[in-house]
């Protein structure tokens, strides 16, 4: 660990006895010792690398460094407050999407006698499969439990595209007469290929294997355009995908009459064609993709994360989980550091401009450190 020691001279003048001294520097802390890069270390640690407090607490100690775990989640908690507006910055350049992706994934939280269950939302932006160029990003958000008023206070000013599961608390984003519009949803193929496939590695079915088949037909198709404008990925769609997926409700609907409606094949029939018109609108937008892998791939980082830190202290801990699994899921979607970004802009935030402060987005500091170097 490196010590930092600042020497503020003073100067005093002896004809008017005016006293100087250079002002103090900002700290990412008010009154805080914590510098920016152990304030970095703690954080990349906690989020990305999903060490607990505790065991940093340990590790610092045997290096002979007095740091209890109480200190460092105070620190936790005055960074990312020192952090939101960024956070803030990252959610609206989110949502200002033309589609997003959706997702959510429990988390315990302590509580008295027992844990009980949370929930961390992500919404992410990836332009990138249908050769968008806005920079890519995750949102992150907590809730005490799973109430669909979650979804509708997150997306309260978006109206567009949204990619996403089943999950019947986003039914009321859909509806006509929804302010500011509705939401339109578009259903996930590989939510629907794994009932299948689940069915198919369990009880070997010949239908649920022969069903997996087809749907990895379709995928191969998305493999071949992806990141193409919207115009090409539709157009291959046409002429590829739709008479691909128009067989396939055909045979589905043929294998759902000849079997029991209680059987495992039947609901993964059932699963897909109750679902057909949001599986298949991305037929007819070359911005969709086929499934919701962008918003899964964002929750990785949680469902790692709670294996080692096991529960959230609180719902105050989960909502700083959420602050700072955005700043840092958005780091890792734009190839930048986050250990070395968050260093630099809790550095910079305290005597940065609040109107300057989409420069310190990962994307645009990344773009102005290579413009610097070069």
């Amino acid at each position: 660990m490196e010590v930092i020691q600042h020497v503020r001279e003073k100067f005093s003048c002896r004809s008017c006895e005016t006293i100087a001294q250079t002002p103090a520097p900002s700290h990412p802390i008010a009154r805080g010792r914590a510098g920016p890069m152990l304030l970095a270390h703690i954080l990349f640690c906690k989020y990305s690398l999903h060490l607990p407090l505790n065991r940093q607490s340990t590790t610092y100690a045997r290096e002979g460094i007095d740091l209890d775990v109480s200190r460092l989640c105070d620190w936790v908690g005055a960074a990312s407050a020192t952090l939101m507006p960024l956070v803030d910055a990252v959610r609206a350049h989110v949502f200002a999407a033309e589609r997003i992706h959706a997702d959510d994934t429990p988390v315990k939280v302590l509580a008295k006698g027992k844990c009980r269950t949370g929930r961390l939302w992500t919404y992410v932006r990836d332009d990138r499969p249908f050769a968008g160029t806005a920079a890519p990003a995750a949102a992150f958000f907590y809730s005490p439990d799973r109430g669909g008023v979650h979804p509708d206070a997150h997306l309260a000013t978006y109206a567009g595209l949204m990619q996403a599961d089943a999950y019947a608390g986003f039914n009321r984003l859909y509806e006509a007469g929804r302010k500011p519009g509705p939401v339109t949803a578009a259903m996930c193929w590989a939510h629907a290929r794994r009932k299948f496939f689940d069915v198919a590695r369990l009880n070997k079915a010949p239908i649920a294997i022969e069903a997996v088949k087809r749907i990895d037909a379709l995928f191969e198709i998305e493999r071949d355009i992806n990141g193409k404008p919207p115009p090409e990925r539709q157009r291959v769609r046409a002429e590829h995908s739709r008479p691909l997926v128009a067989e396939l409700k055909l045979w589905l609907q043929a294998q759902r009459a000849k079997l029991s409606a209680h059987s495992e094949t039947a609901k993964a029939i059932a699963y897909s064609l109750n679902r057909w018109s949001g599986l298949v609108r991305f037929l007819d937008d070359g911005r969709l993709c086929m499934s919701n892998n962008a918003a899964e791939r964002a929750l990785r980082c949680v469902a790692v994360g709670r294996h080692n830190w096991t529960f959230a202290g609180s719902d105050e801990g989960g909502r700083r989980a959420a602050a700072i699994y955005t700043l840092v899921e958005t780091c890792k979607l734009n190839n930048v550091d986050p250990r070395a970004w968050l260093a630099d802009v809790l550095a910079r935030l305290p005597d940065h401009p609040a109107r300057r402060i989409a420069e310190l987005l990962p994307w645009n500091w990344k773009r102005n450190r290579v413009m610097v170097a070069a």
